[in-house]
């Protein structure tokens, strides 16, 4: 071969070798950089080029995939009773992404989850179709649409969470004004880009899921936790024992007086289970104040405020939810901060000053008190299910803490009891069903200038099941004389309760 010949020869072989590294690092160095940069839509034409598994609820899909024109996003998501379940299903959009638990478990629904792996083959080898997996969630149907149908038939705005006590199971998750999760899913960016702005401007704030992350001042349904500090302190061991405490009372270092409702005729020296049925501010004050801030924090932590991830559930920025079916979407914490004077304690001993709650957190401790003090870990996602509808993952139930003893539970659910038979709302008694419950009105702005937050948190039971309840109504065109938990939110809660329990 002659010099020149060679030369090139060996210069073109530099290229071959200089064309097969590069090719190399793009396609594998490189591959995940490319394939997860934000402008390569490959990966989303892909995820819609085959059905997306479906959300189930009582083992029926509340989710679909149709068929479309488009040759870029081949099939569309759908939604049965969208608005409905938006809390828990969120949306999954070609142009806005995704949330909430379509976000969560995306790989599981379109199939990509390592676990899903031999399906993909067999139905390869065989001939079918691509398709996703399932997620089986806890909701219960036909509660999910009471609590929905109440609150939207009165054009409340609120939210309404419900835990079966024995499993920690989550049975209802609503949240008003919703949305249509479908209008997001559909390939018409015009379509698509309207309903996101109209979203996004609605002061309602329909796409905000009030029932895990937005916090309340629980107002008197935080009684219940001041309650169980009284009773496991010891001194206050017997519920029926009174009190002397004075009605009104005057807050410390001040001219202002703590009022009750009731009137001193039903609260002044009031037994501790008199207090809860008629609601007395001036005895859980009281004994806040005597018990001390800490005792009191002690025991709301023991519900679970103030966490921040051990529960998971808790976690206001969010949890690792690589192997966790429980509520792996970011759910807000609720908090009880320490308070540095008297006057401070007694508001937040009634639910008022700076404590905040999701409606999720108030089921929780009503569930927990129903579970005669042991607290169940709260979970949405009941299992994870191949295309072909096998298990893949089952969640079992787990106890994160004993908040009560079973005697102080016991104590705690006679009181409120009394709530419904003797006190602030009988208009909750359900024929058949042994129900108990708390009312709560919070107050709501500076000075209290806006409405308040009307609140009823219940546990209904019937032949040994039990379903816990917690309802929050933010009624701001109201007339303020209008607004109370019994007649505003307990509705609601019997409605769930008797959807569960099957009265």
């Amino acid at each position: 071969m002659n010099k020149p010949l060679r030369k090139v020869s060996i210069f073109c072989l530099v290229l071959v070798a200089a064309l097969m590294l590069r090719a190399n690092w793009v396609q594998v160095v490189k591959a995940a950089d490319y394939a997860d940069n934000p402008n390569n839509n490959r990966r989303v034409y892909e995820s819609y080029s085959h059905p997306r598994g479906d959300f189930l609820v009582d083992g029926k899909p509340i989710t679909g995939s149709e068929d479309s024109d488009s040759k870029k996003y081949e099939y569309v998501r759908t939604y049965l009773n969208g608005p409905m379940y938006a809390p828990v299903t969120g949306f999954k959009s070609q142009f806005y992404g995704s949330s909430f638990l379509e976000s969560v478990d995306d790989s599981i629904l379109t199939g990509d989850d390592d676990r899903l792996f031999v399906r993909r083959v067999i139905d390869t080898i065989t001939g079918k179709d691509r398709r996703g997996g399932n997620v089986a969630l806890t909701i219960n149907g036909k509660a999910q649409e009471a609590a929905y149908n109440s609150l939207v038939s009165q054009n409340k705005t609120g939210a309404v969470a419900a835990i079966d006590p024995a499993t920690g199971k989550i049975l209802t998750l609503v949240s008003t004004p919703s949305f249509d999760p479908g209008k997001l899913s559909t390939n018409d960016k015009k379509v698509q880009d309207q309903a996101w702005k109209a979203l996004e401007q609605d002061p309602a704030k329909p796409s905000e899921n009030r029932a895990i992350r937005t916090t309340y001042a629980p107002g008197s349904t935080f009684k219940l936790i001041t309650a169980a500090a009284a009773l496991s302190s010891g001194q206050y061991a017997n519920p029926d024992a009174p009190t002397n405490f004075q009605s009104p009372s005057r807050y410390p270092n001040s001219n202002k007086e703590l009022i009750d409702q009731a009137g001193p005729g039903k609260c002044a020296g009031a037994t501790l289970k008199v207090a809860l049925e008629y609601s007395c501010n001036t005895v859980f004050a009281g004994i806040g104040t005597q018990l001390g801030d800490d005792a009191v924090k002690k025991q709301a932590e023991a519900f679970g405020f103030n966490d921040f991830g051990k529960y998971n559930y808790q976690s206001p920025t969010g949890v690792d939810t690589k192997n966790n079916m429980e509520i792996p979407t970011r759910v807000s914490a609720s908090l009880f901060p320490s308070n540095k004077d008297g006057a401070a304690t007694m508001r937040a001993s009634i639910g008022q000053q700076d404590v905040q709650a999701t409606p999720l957190q108030m089921a929780s401790v009503v569930a927990t008190i129903a579970n005669n003090g042991k607290m169940m870990q709260p979970y949405l996602v009941d299992s994870l299910k191949s295309q072909n509808m096998d298990t893949i993952e089952q969640t079992s139930p787990k106890q994160i803490s004993e908040a009560v003893s079973p005697t102080v539970a016991g104590q705690l659910q006679d009181m409120m009891q009394g709530v419904v038979t003797e006190g602030t709302c009988k208009t909750a008694q359900i024929p058949g069903v042994k129900v108990g419950g708390k009312t709560g009105t919070a107050q709501r702005g500076v000075n209290n200038k806006d409405n308040p937050y009307a609140w009823f948190v219940s546990y209904g039971e019937v032949d040994g099941k039990k379903v816990a309840v917690a309802v929050v109504i933010e009624d701001s065109n109201a007339d303020r004389d209008d607004i109370s938990g019994c007649g505003s939110a307990a509705p609601t809660a019997v409605a769930v309760m008797k959807a569960v329990l099957g009265k």
